[in-house]
C-alpha cells in the first residue's frame, strides 16, 4: 500500500523550524506499520529533513499562477506517477479540488485549526461537499469537530467519515526534584496567544518572588510586546528537543491564548513533562490536559493570582506535577494507531493488477435499439453513463438485438451466435468486469468458461424487475448464475426477498442529467393535475387486449372522487402507453406525478418510473409501505399510507403551487445529488472490489 501526506504549504519538515503538523506527522510515521509505504511532500527550506521518507516539491514561481496552485499542482504531477493508495492531506480543505479526480485514491483531511475560519471549509456547502468527496476526516480535538458540524444537516453531523486523532506526544519520566522555579512562556509573543497577559501577569510575581524566574521561547514578527525584567529570559525561537528541554526543568506553564487555540500543542508537551499548566478556558485547550488550572477570565490579575496560588502551596503544585504525568494518554503510539486503523480499513481484500479508476468493463444489457429510440430513456443507458463518467472503458453489447441479428435457420433464437460473440469479444478486449443487466441469453457455460480462461475478470449483475409473488419467475431467472457473480444488485431490499445468504446489495434506479434534464416544477402553467403512465410491457408498446392491472382501481378510484380534475393518464381505459420524448413532453405538462408499482408495496422496490418522475423535476407520490421515506424525506416526496391519504395529499398539493414545485425542486436535487448514474455505478465498482464495505444509501 503506498501512502502519501500532503504537507501545509511552507510547513517546514525540518527539527530546524518544525511546526505543530510536522511534528504530530514525523512523531506517529516513526512508530507507524507503514512507514515504509509513506512519503512525505512539502516545501521546506531548510536543509535538514525529519526523515529520508520526505520528498521537497521545487517548482517555479509564476506572476499569474500562486505559490501554493504551483505547489498543489506540482504535487500532482508526483501523484500521478505514484498512484498512492491513500492521500492525506493536513490543514488544506482547499487542496481537495485539485485531487478530486485521482478517483482510486483514498482521500484523508486533517484540520489543525477551526475549520470556519479556513478557505474551502467556512461555508455549510463547503464542508458538505469535503463530507462528500472525502473518504476520512481527522479533527485534532473535539472542539474542532463541533465547529466543523455546525448547522450541519443532521445526515453530515452523524457521518461516520468523521474522526478525532488528537496530538500527541511521548511523555517522560522527569524527576521532580530537579524541577526549577521557573514559569515558562512558550508560542507565538503576540496577543492571540496571550503574551501581553503572561507579562502582565508575571512581573508582579517575579518582584514579589525573588527566588523564581521566567523563561520566554517563542517569536513574532509582525507584532511587538516588549517586557523586561532580569529574571525573564526570553530566548526566541528554539528547536522542537530544546523546548523539551526546558519544560523537564520548569515548574509552571502557562498558556494564556485569547484565541480558540484548536487544540494546543505547547501545554499537551508541558503536561507531558510534569508541569503544573495553567490555560485559558479557550477552544480545545482543555483537551491537552487531564490535570490543571483553567482560566475563563483572561486578566493579567487573574493568571498572577492563580501563579501565585501554587508558588504559596508547594504541595498543590506537587499535585498537579505527579497527576500530568501520571493521567497522561495522549501518547504517540496511541495516535498512531489509530491512524493505522483506519488504513487498514481502507484495504480490501482483493488488490487488482489494474486501475481501479480505469476500469476496462464490457456491459451487456439491452440498449432497445431495435424499438428506434422508443426506449432510449432506460436504465441500462443510464448505468452505461455513469461508468463512462467515472472515466472507465465501457463497451457495450445490446444483447436483445443482437439475438434479433443473429436469428438464422441453423440458430433460431440467435443465442450460439450471441454467446459465441460474447467470448471473443471477452477475449479481444480483456475487461477487467464484465457487467450483466437482464441478460438472460448469455449462457451458465459462457461464464463458466470466462471464469476458468480468465480467472481475474470479475463478473457482476444488475436487475431491476420485481421479484416476488407472482413475479418469482424474476427470482429464479436472477439466482440461475449467481454462482458466477462476484456480486449482484438488485432494486429491491434483498433482506425483504430472503436473498441475504448472497452477495446482494440494494441499488436505487438511477438518475443521469443528460436524460432526466426536466424541471417540471418550473413550468407557470401545467394543463393537467395528475399524471400517471404504465405498460403492459415495454417491448409489446401497446395496450394487450384483456390484460387487467391492478393499479387501475387507484386510478379510477381517483378519477371518480375528483371529477373536476383534469388526469393525464397513458397505459388503461384505452389510452395507449407513451415512451421517449412523448412521455416527457406529457409529464411536463402535468402538476404531480403519481408512482406507483405493480403488485402490493415491498420495500425499497420501485420500477425505474420513479428515476423518470423525481429525475425530471415532478412533485411524486408515492405508497409509503415502500419505505422509501428512508431514502427520501416529506421534503422531497409525497408519501400517502391509503387511496384515501392519497386523494388527501394530491388535493392538498394541487391547492398550493409554491409548496408544491419547492417539493418538486428538493426532489431533484437530492435524487440527482445522492442517486445520480455516477453515484451508483461508482457503488457497484466499490462492492465488486470490495471498496469502501461501510457505504450506506
Amino acid at each position: 500500500m503506498k501512502i502519501s501526506i500532503l504537507l501545509p504549504y511552507k510547513e517546514n519538515f525540518s527539527p530546524s523550524y518544525a511546526g505543530a503538523v510536522s511534528i504530530f506527522i514525523n512523531d506517529t510515521l516513526k512508530i507507524s506499520k507503514f512507514k515504509k509505504n509513506i512519503v512525505v511532500y512539502g516545501n521546506t527550506k531548510n536543509k535538514t529533513k525529519f526523515n529520508k521518507n520526505y520528498v521537497n516539491l521545487n517548482y517555479e514561481k509564476s506572476l499569474i499562477k500562486s505559490s501554493s496552485k504551483s505547489y498543489i499542482l506540482e504535487f500532482l504531477k508526483k501523484e500521478k506517477q505514484s498512484n498512492s493508495d491513500i492521500i492525506e492531506l493536513h490543514n488544506r480543505p482547499s487542496y481537495l479540488k485539485y485531487l478530486i479526480n485521482l478517483k482510486y485514491a483514498k482521500k484523508v483531511l486533517y484540520f489543525h485549526n477551526d475549520p470556519l475560519e479556513m478557505s474551502g471549509s467556512r461555508k455549510i456547502s463547503d464542508r458538505i461537499f469535503l463530507l462528500d468527496s472525502l473518504d476520512k476526516i481527522i479533527f485534532n480535538s473535539d472542539w474542532s469537530k463541533s465547529r466543523f458540524i455546525k448547522d450541519l444537516p443532521e445526515l453530515y453531523t452523524s457521518s461516520s467519515k468523521l474522526e478525532i486523532i488528537k496530538q500527541s506526544i511521548d511523555p517522560k519520566k522527569v524527576n521532580l526534584k530537579n524541577k526549577k522555579k521557573i514559569i515558562t512562556f512558550v508560542g507565538k509573543l503576540n496577543s492571540a496567544k496571550g503574551y501581553d497577559i503572561f507579562g502582565d501577569a508575571t512581573l508582579p510575581i517575579l518582584k514579589k518572588f525573588k527566588d523564581w524566574s521566567a523563561i520566554v521561547i517563542g517569536d513574532e514578527p509582525r507584532e511587538k510586546i516588549f517586557f523586561k525584567h532580569p529574571r525573564l529570559k526570553i530566548l526566541g525561537f528554539q528547536t522542537h528537543t530544546k523546548v523539551l528541554k526546558y519544560l523537564e526543568k520548569t515548574s509552571i506553564a502557562v498558556v494564556c491564548s485569547r484565541w480558540n487555540e484548536p487544540f494546543g500543542r505547547t501545554s499537551l508537551e508541558a503536561a507531558s513533562r510534569g508541569c503544573a499548566v495553567i490555560i485559558s478556558d479557550r477552544g480545545g485547550l482543555k483537551e491537552t490536559i487531564t490535570d490543571g488550572i483553567i482560566i475563563k477570565n483572561l486578566l493579567p490579575k487573574v493568571f498572577s493570582k492563580n501563579i501565585k496560588k501554587l508558588i504559596l502551596n508547594p504541595k498543590l503544585i506537587k499535585k498537579y506535577q505527579t497527576n500530568s504525568i501520571k493521567n497522561f494518554y495522549l501518547t504517540n503510539r496511541s495516535a498512531s494507531k489509530k491512524i493505522d486503523k483506519y488504513r487498514e480499513n481502507f484495504l480490501f481484500t482483493f488488490k487488482p493488477n489494474f486501475n481501479i479508476s480505469k476500469l476496462k468493463i464490457l456491459h451487456i444489457t439491452n440498449l432497445n435499439e431495435k424499438h428506434n429510440g422508443r426506449l432510449f430513456y432506460n436504465t441500462g443507458r443510464r448505468i452505461n453513463n455513469g461508468l463512462v463518467k467515472l472515466n472507465h472503458k465501457v463497451l457495450t453489447l445490446s444483447d436483445r438485438d443482437l439475438l434479433t441479428n443473429y436469428k438464422s435457420l441453423t440458430d433460431v433464437t440467435g443465442s450460439k451466435k450471441l454467446n459465441y460473440t460474447f467470448i471473443e469479444t471477452v477475449k479481444n478486449f480483456k475487461p477487467d468486469l464484465i457487467l450483466l443487466g437482464h441478460a438472460d441469453s448469455i449462457k451458465s457455460s459462457s461464464l463458466e468458461l470466462i471464469k476458468k480462461d480468465f480467472p481475474l475478470i470479475k463478473i457482476s449483475q444488475w436487475f431491476l424487475d420485481r421479484m416476488d409473488t407472482k413475479w418469482k419467475n424474476n427470482k429464479i431467472r436472477f439466482l440461475d448464475k449467481i454462482k458466477y457473480m462476484d456480486y449482484s444488485f438488485c432494486t429491491t431490499d434483498p433482506n425483504a426477498l430472503k436473498l441475504n445468504k448472497y452477495k446482494i446489495s440494494f441499488i436505487p434506479n438511477p438518475v443521469d442529467a443528460s436524460l432526466d434534464d426536466l424541471k417540471v416544477y418550473e413550468n407557470k402553467s401545467p394543463e393537467y393535475d395528475l399524471f400517471f403512465a404504465m405498460s403492459h410491457g415495454v417491448h409489446r408498446g401497446v395496450l394487450k387486449k384483456g390484460k387487467f392491472d391492478e393499479r387501475e382501481n387507484v386510478i379510477n378510484y381517483l378519477i371518480k372522487k375528483n371529477p373536476n380534475l383534469k388526469f393525464n393518464i397513458f397505459g388503461m381505459n384505452n389510452i395507449q402507453p407513451i415512451w421517449g420524448d412523448e412521455f416527457k413532453e406529457k409529464l411536463y405538462n402535468s402538476k404531480i406525478a403519481l408512482n406507483l408499482s405493480q403488485g402490493k408495496p415491498l420495500k425499497y422496490y420501485s420500477s425505474d418510473r420513479i428515476a423518470q418522475l423525481m429525475g425530471n423535476g415532478i412533485a411524486t407520490l408515492i405508497n409509503k409501505k415502500t419505505k422509501l421515506n428512508k431514502l427520501f424525506s416529506s421534503k422531497e416526496a409525497i408519501f400517502y399510507n391509503s387511496n384515501t391519504d392519497l386523494n388527501k395529499k394530491i388535493n392538498l398539493m394541487l391547492k398550493d403551487d409554491k409548496l408544491r414545485n419547492r417539493l418538486a425542486k428538493r426532489g431533484k436535487i437530492l435524487y440527482h445529488k445522492k442517486f445520480n448514474s455516477t453515484t451508483v455505478a461508482n457503488f457497484m465498482i466499490c462492492k465488486i472490489f470490495n471498496i469502501n464495505k461501510n457505504f450506506k444509501w
